[in-house]
């Protein structure tokens, strides 16, 4: 009967009507049975077949489901559970899975077995062309053509996805994930995978072809024949698990499901999106026009089985192939569980008939639908077989394990679960002779399926799918109009119902409506947003600068809204930017933004960085000084000194006077301008230096006005620089009151050691002990001391004399040192006799002499050089009263006034002090006349008097200072003796 069979192998891509054309070709005969690879699908076909020919007339028989009427005419089943009847047509759906690695083995089987009586009908692309002419003599061969085109759409994002598309996953994580993204951006989307039940799956088929949503998500179960109306297929991943490792997916395989799009005459796209890469030209091409590589080998298992022993059961399941066109794939489910109860004792004793390795066999090829492990369904095979050999699986057993799953609440997980575990009842009850009471069992799975069924369709459309907003976007796809309103806030309204609110000029979806439905929101809200676009523009390309700013994170802001932000530039002082405008908006919005704010950022750098500019853009500048100008503003204006000593030494006068004419401050420690100190200058300067430097995230400038900050290990190299400060020890001092401190630091003899002075500590703000700390940062030595402290005075202070006299540039005469010197001594004496006279006062008052005070400690620090060890900034600061020529260029860029003796003795000192003009000697002291950085009169810090001593009044030799500060002085008395010294001081 066979060899007069008709086998013809109608070959062709997807959407050419092959599954049609064999269910009118099986309603010609009598009987008929045709197989297809997902029961989904096989409950499709059944259906068909139903409203043709009524209920009795079709049989449906999956591992699963089973209906058999009593007069059965067309069998329609999976490919595994096709029935050998003798039926007069016979169809295998999909003959290319012959090649698939898990169940090719069962394909071709039924390839080279498998017959009609009359006519034979193998459906499947035509990469299996050569395989089935080679196996299968006398086979005629008929080519159909796709209805319609296939056509390569690229790469989309899931936002971006056009309604009636399939988006392919190949996880349950995967697809959940995506149907989430949709469900919020596109009102929602339905499930379809193979692990569903064909209820559910059904359900939500329903669900997308009546509109109720616009979008699927699906694994490639969609591949295998479900006819859906499908504009585009977008794969989100390119490899899947096929069971055993993550592997790509075949091209073929590629164009199976690609293929899904595009039904009947209506033209079809496909792409990728999300982590998907693009596919290569070649592949695009071969998917377009389905042309595959032919396939070489199918996968196949010995049908002939022994079954004496299990031994010889698993040899013949091993059995190699005798063709070319054949291979055994790898070892099967069912396989690995025969050989699992194999080696257990329990089993392998009760194998003593070859009816017993049958069954066995029988019950090894339960699927594992469950995926919980190996063993653990080993053990559920080795339960049931044990009831099996016994009589029948117990009802009482079996109504406890159903009724454990019969719970139709819970997550999507857990009825997913329970599905999957009815399934495996649902399969146990479809095998004759294994319960007790078949129809009973068979109906009670049955009802539990459809229960977990119903309510996991309820889950996922109620997780996936967002009614209200689906309804909303039916209508604008309808061209229905909404109404959507925007007040003077930029809160934007849809149908009266709060969407979001305009920030500048993004939109942002209300989150806490109904959930995340305002996101879908978007598209009716930008209705009544293109106006408010237009007049926002204006309004903001004409608004001043004051109403502009940058953050410390470089972001631009227009007053409480931001509206970009800085990227960096072809150059540090020239950023770039980025508008932040919604694409709804337009290019020419987008445009407009990003022009004024690259005006405003511009404008900003002009202002803040004119001094530096100038100097960058001075085309008078030549040679050394040229060279050293761009080292500077390659700096953004601050200059570690360190860094281009070389630099400095090798510059002549005439290069120093001209770079000083743009304000160049060459300091002790930091070349800089002093104009790019100022808090403005600094906030943006670390701005420009982060968005060079290419950092996540910018250090934040100081607070103004602090003199000193922590010095904290971690920050950024540079930063410090950048933000006017220098590192000393545990804390960073201003650079400009770092160059003020080495003046003062520039009279004390460095060798043989310091005190420090109330300047000094005014100037750093600091106590002793801070003070200490800062002084070893910058390569001092400081030991500590105590001696004892007199007792406090009356808060009356030594008047000092004329301030104007102090700093003069003519020093004391002898004879008004003299006179000076006796003043103090009778003014000491009158202090003293005053106490006595107020001790006394007290003693007659109280009856009992005054307590002598305790004597207190005073601590002090003596400061000396110690240089670092080699390697380390060695460079010893000219602090001492040096002999001998300096430098060219000094501290504070002061003209040189003579020569200095010190310790170094001739030559240039390391620290190098400032110039000094005509050769006029400094006073012993150091009290002559001098300009400090911004060429002011110099004075101690405060305005303090310097004593002509070159020290303040106090113990002999150098005074040390505690950490309180020092008291007001009180005006001095017109009829003291002091006044008379002041007043002939003038006069002289």
């Amino acid at each position: 009967m066979q060899n007069s069979s008709r086998v013809t192998a109608v070959l062709g891509p997807t959407n050419t009507g092959k599954t049609h054309y064999a269910i009118e070709r099986m309603l010609a005969h009598r009987t008929g049975v045709i197989g297809l690879p997902l029961r989904l699908l096989a409950r499709e076909v059944y259906d068909r077949i139903v409203k043709q020919r009524g209920p009795r007339a079709v049989a449906l028989v999956t591992g699963e489901e089973r209906i058999v009427p009593d007069k059965v005419q067309y069998w329609v089943a999976t490919t595994e559970a096709m029935p050998d009847v003798g039926a007069d047509f016979v169809a295998i759906d999909e003959i290319q899975l012959c090649a698939d690695p898990e169940r090719g083995h069962v394909f071709t089987d039924r390839l080279l077995h498998m017959r009609g009586l009359h006519e034979t009908l193998l459906l499947g692309s035509d990469t299996m062309r050569p395989a089935i002419a080679a196996l299968v003599p006398g086979v005629q061969f008929i080519r159909r053509e796709r209805f319609s085109t296939l056509t390569w759409a690229g790469s989309k994002k899931l936002s971006r996805m056009p309604s009636r598309s399939a988006v392919v996953g190949f996880s349950v994580d995967n697809v959940y994930a995506m149907a989430e993204l949709l469900r919020r951006q596109k009102g929602g989307a339905a499930v379809v995978m193979g692990a569903l039940s064909p209820r559910t799956r059904n359900a939500q088929v329903e669900m997308y072809q009546n509109g109720e949503v616009d979008f699927l998500v699906a694994t490639d179960a969609i591949g295998m024949g479900l006819n859906l109306d499908i504009h585009h297929v977008a794969f989100s991943n390119t490899e899947k698990f096929d069971g055993r490792r993550t592997r790509p997916l075949f091209p073929h395989e590629l164009g199976q499901i690609a293929g899904r799009a595009g039904r009947h005459t209506a033209a079809g796209t496909f792409g990728v999106t999300g982590e998907a890469e693009v596919l290569e030209p070649g592949l695009i091409d071969a998917i377009e026009n389905h042309r595959f590589a032919p396939i070489s080998r199918l996968m196949w298992r010995n049908g002939a089985l022994e079954f004496g022993t299990v031994e010889r059961l698993i040899t013949s399941l091993e059995e190699p192939a005798s063709s070319e066109w054949l291979m055994r794939g790898r070892e099967a489910d069912d396989l690995r569980a025969l050989k699992a109860l194999r080696d257990m004792p329990e089993i392998s004793d009760r194998l003593t008939h070859a009816k017993d390795v049958r069954l066995l066999w029988d019950v090894c090829r339960v699927p594992d639908f469950r995926g919980i492990s190996t063993n653990e369904h080993a053990t559920l095979l080795s339960r049931l077989f044990g009831f099996l050999q016994s009589g029948g699986i117990p009802n009482d057993w079996l109504a406890r394990q159903i009724e454990r799953i019969d719970k139709p609440q819970g997550d999507i997980d857990a009825l997913s679960k329970r599905l999957a575990f009815i399934r495996t009842w649902t399969y146990v009850a479809q095998r004759t002779g294994w319960v007790r009471d078949e129809s009973h069992w068979r109906a009670e799975t049955r009802a539990v399926e459809d229960r977990l069924s119903d309510a996991l369709h309820a889950a996922l459309t109620q997780r996936f799918v967002d009614r209200r907003t689906s309804v909303l976007l039916r209508r604008l796809k309808q061209k229905e109009s909404l109404l959507a309103e925007v007040n003077d806030k930029g809160e934007v309204t849809v149908e009266g119902e709060f969407a979001g609110r305009l920030e500048g000029f993004r939109f942002h979806a209300d989150p806490s409506a109904s959930g995340d439905e305002a996101r879908t929101l978007t598209r009716a809200a930008y209705e009544a947003l293109k106006p408010e676009f237009h007049l926002r523009a204006d309004r903001f390309y004409n608004a001043p600068d004051t109403e502009l700013d940058f953050t410390e994170q470089g972001g631009l802001m227009w007053g409480s809204s931001a509206l970009g932000k800085l990227v960096k530039g072809s150059d540090p002082l020239k950023p770039g930017v980025e508008a932040f405008v919604d694409e709804e908006a337009g290019t020419d919005i987008a445009e407009k933004v990003k022009r004024r704010l690259q005006h405003f950022i511009d404008r900003k750098v002009a202002t803040g960085f004119e001094a530096l500019l100038a100097l960058k853009n001075d085309e008078t500048l030549t040679g050394l000084a040229r060279g050293f100008a761009f080292r500077l503003v390659e700096a953004l204006g601050v200059l570690p000194r360190e860094q281009v000593a070389t630099e400095v030494k090798d510059l002549d006068q005439e290069a120093r006077s001209v770079l000083r004419k743009h304000g160049v401050r060459f300091g002790q420690y930091t070349i800089f301008q002093p104009a790019l100190l100022k808090p403005a200058p600094t906030r943006l300067r670390l701005v420009l230096w982060g968005l060079d430097k290419d950092l996540s995230e910018f250090p934040e400038s100081p607070p103004p006005g602090l003199v000193t900050i922590p010095n904290i290990p971690d920050v950024p190299k540079g930063y410090y620089t950048l933000s006017g400060y220098h590192p000393a020890g545990e804390r960073a001092i201003r650079i400009d009151m770092l160059e003020r401190l080495a003046d003062l630091l520039r009279g004390q003899d460095s060798r043989a050691g310091f005190e420090a002075t109330p300047d000094m500590l005014s100037i750093t703000g600091m106590t002793l002990e801070q003070f200490s700390g800062l002084m070893g940062g910058l390569g001092y030595k400081a030991e500590k001391g105590e001696r004892a402290k007199a007792r406090a005075e009356a808060p009356v202070l030594v008047p000092s004399i004329d301030p104007e006299a102090a700093a003069s540039d003519n020093p004391l005469t002898e004879e008004e040192s003299v006179l000076e010197a006796e003043t103090r001594a009778k003014w000491e004496a009158e202090q003293a006799a005053r106490k006595e006279a107020e001790a006394a006062a007290q003693a007659d008052e109280t009856g009992e002499a005054p307590e002598a005070p305790a004597a207190e400690a005073e601590v002090f620090y003596t400061f000396t050089w110690a240089p670092r060890p080699r390697g380390g900034n060695n460079r010893r600061p000219n602090h001492g009263q040096n002999h001998g020529q300096q430098g060219q260029e000094q501290q504070g860029d002061r003209p040189n006034r003579g020569p200095r003796r010190g310790p170094q003795g001739d030559g240039q000192a390391q620290g190098e002090r400032g110039e000094r003009s005509g050769g006029k000697p400094r006073h012993a002291g150091g009290n002559n006349r001098r300009r400090d950085e911004d060429g002011e009169d110099g004075r101690n810090k405060g305005g303090k008097p310097r004593h002509p001593k070159g020290g303040n009044k106090g113990h002999e030799g150098a005074k040390s200072f505690s950490a309180r500060p020092p008291r007001a002085e009180k005006p001095m008395d017109p009829d003291s003796p002091f006044a008379v010294l002041a007043a002939l001081k003038n006069k002289s």
